[in-house]
C-alpha cells in the first residue's frame, strides 16, 4: 500500500494530507490502513479525555486513581509511538526531544 504525506495537529487531532499554518506538528508518512488506526486512537484519546473532564468535577477522586486519566494516557502513549513510527526524521527527533517515549528505537 502507497504511504502518503500527512500533517498532524495533536492539539486538535488533525489528520491532513494539506498543509495548513497550524497542522504541521508532526509530518508522518503513512497508508491508509495506518491512517484509519491512528484516526481510532485519537478518538479514543477525545473519548477519555471527554469522561475525565466530567469526572474532574467530582473533588474526591484523584487523578491517579481514575481509569479514565489512565485510558487517556495510554492512547497519548500510543499516538506518540505511531508518530514516531510513520513520522519523517524532524518528527521523530521532536518526539526524542519530548522525551516521551521510553525505548525508542529507528
Amino acid at each position: 500500500m502507497e504511504k502518503k504525506k500527512y500533517f498532524v495537529n495533536i492539539g486538535t487531532r488533525e489528520i491532513s494530507v494539506n498543509h495548513d499554518a497550524n497542522n504541521d506538528d508532526f509530518i508522518i508518512y503513512a497508508n491508509d490502513e495506518e491512517i484509519v488506526l491512528l484516526r481510532e486512537v485519537f478518538d479514543e484519546v477525545y473519548n477519555a479525555d471527554m469522561r475525565s473532564f466530567f469526572r474532574s468535577h467530582t473533588p474526591f477522586k484523584p487523578y491517579h486513581q481514575d481509569a479514565d486519566n489512565d485510558e487517556f494516557d495510554e492512547g497519548m502513549n500510543t499516538v506518540f509511538q505511531k508518530l514516531y513510527e510513520y513520522g519523517d526524521d524532524m518528527t521523530r527527533e521532536n518526539i526524542r526531544s519530548m522525551d516521551v517515549l521510553e525505548d525508542l528505537e529507528d
